[in-house]
């Protein structure tokens, strides 16, 4: 099982706390890919820690759908099935959609501002075809959106199908350059919705901005 030496770990944070944190970033990354058998004390050693927080982590983690356990026997990564993507898909964007909405009622201009300079930096990535980079931004924009919406509600449940979908994105999907840059034009088009305070229409192009991925579903994940 190959675990790498050069991570950064998360300070102030307890033992339980920063391997689950880890473990959770090896997994949705691919650095533990689908199906892999996790051995707790190569991982405790990797991590400094004792086989115990590996354990706690490894319940959570099941919990999560991130890994299943087998008594007795066994602990592996769990696989990834193209026609999940679709059920995540759906309630992430449902979600979304009501968040922009709920965002065009409290947005500010520093708000505007913030959003702008995020897509910014998403386009020049795009641009430059650093497509995971570009991705971290893409992220970064919606998840300021949940934000301005004020429900922490949406938020919970938005951050945990977002972990599995960032699975699918550094495993299986290579997103089109276009298309891509099409999501640039999307974003600007919700930013100016919000800037109205129209509702409507912000929810209206969240759900086309999350809903276009699934119309080139074929062509962005890559076989198994």
């Amino acid at each position: 099982m190959p675990i790498p030496t050069d991570y950064s770990s998360p300070v102030r944070l307890s033992a339980k706390e920063r391997t689950l944190s880890q473990l959770q970033k090896w997994i949705i990354d691919g650095t533990l890919q689908p199906g892999e058998k996790l051995n707790d004390t190569e991982l405790s050693e990797a991590l400094g820690v004792s086989r115990t927080p590996i354990r706690e982590a490894f319940q959570l983690l099941e919990v999560q759908g991130l890994i299943q356990t087998f008594p007795g026997k066994e602990t592996r990564v769990t696989t990834l099935e193209k026609d999940d993507i679709l059920k995540l898909y759906a309630p992430l964007t449902a979600l979304q959609a009501l968040a922009a909405e709920l965002a065009a009622q409290n947005v500010q201009q520093e708000h505007i501002d913030q959003l702008r300079a995020i897509n910014a930096s998403f386009n020049e990535y795009v641009n430059n075809e650093q497509l995971y980079e570009a991705m971290e931004y893409d992220e970064e924009f919606h998840e300021t959106i949940l934000l301005i919406a004020n429900n922490p509600h949406i938020s919970s449940f938005c951050s945990s199908l977002q972990m599995h979908i960032r699975r699918y994105k550094y495993i299986f999907i290579k997103r089109p350059n276009w298309e891509s840059q099409a999501a640039v034009d999307d974003h600007e088009a919700i930013i100016k919705a919000l800037e109205a305070s129209d509702s409507e229409a912000a929810a209206r192009l969240m759900k086309h901005n999350l809903e276009r991925p699934l119309e080139h579903l074929d062509k962005m994940l890559r076989p198994l």
